[in-house]
């Protein structure tokens, strides 16, 4: 099942979504759908309501995990499957490390969540850049082997930026003043 937005809401609030994690999810949604419409204006066959629920629930597990430290991309999937959301599983297990891409290949709505999670900080809208610098800054703790990973992660979502972008009649540098705060 694909929850409706008010579903998604009703979840941020059973699993206590901290309200900063709530605007932040909002963000990433709108970046999300003003891109996967324009997809489906390029022929792409997406899911906009996939794409709207993914991005919403993204950080469902987000506030429990800042408790419990556990993995909140893995504990998100876990959550959705406890609510019969399975097709939002995938999406959630792989907002934070896409773990297949083909550039070639048809665009997923796993991707443009990815990739639109990745253009917010906090609720504001940022380069790739300057989010690599933030989550470094926050969570590199001097650690060269997760700094490393966390560039080639960011080089990957960069190949998923010129994927979705070579599809659009916009670029990503436009993509904050198409959304209204």
């Amino acid at each position: 099942m694909i929850p409706s937005v008010q579903q998604c809401f009703d979840l941020m609030a059973k699993y206590e979504m901290l309200e900063n994690i709530k605007a932040h999810s909002i963000m990433v949604e709108r970046i999300a759908s003003l891109m996967a419409r324009g997809l489906q204006e390029a022929g792409e066959s997406l899911s906009l309501d996939l794409v709207t629920a993914g991005a919403l629930m993204h950080d469902i597990a987000k506030t429990q995990s800042l408790k419990t430290r556990e993995n909140h991309s893995a504990k998100g999937s876990e959550i959705c499957l406890q609510n019969s959301l399975d097709e939002l599983a995938e999406i959630v297990a792989e907002h934070v490390v896409l773990k297949s891409f083909s550039k070639d290949g048809p665009v997923l709505e796993k991707e443009i969540v990815y990739y639109a999670d990745k253009r917010v900080n906090h609720d504001k809208i940022v380069s790739l850049e300057e989010r690599l610098a933030y989550l470094i800054k926050q969570y590199g703790n001097g650690d060269e082997t997760l700094i490393r990973r966390m560039g080639k992660n960011f080089d990957l979502c960069k190949q998923v930026e010129s994927k979705l972008f070579s599809k659009l009649r916009f670029a990503p540098e436009d993509v904050a003043g198409m959304i209204r705060t």
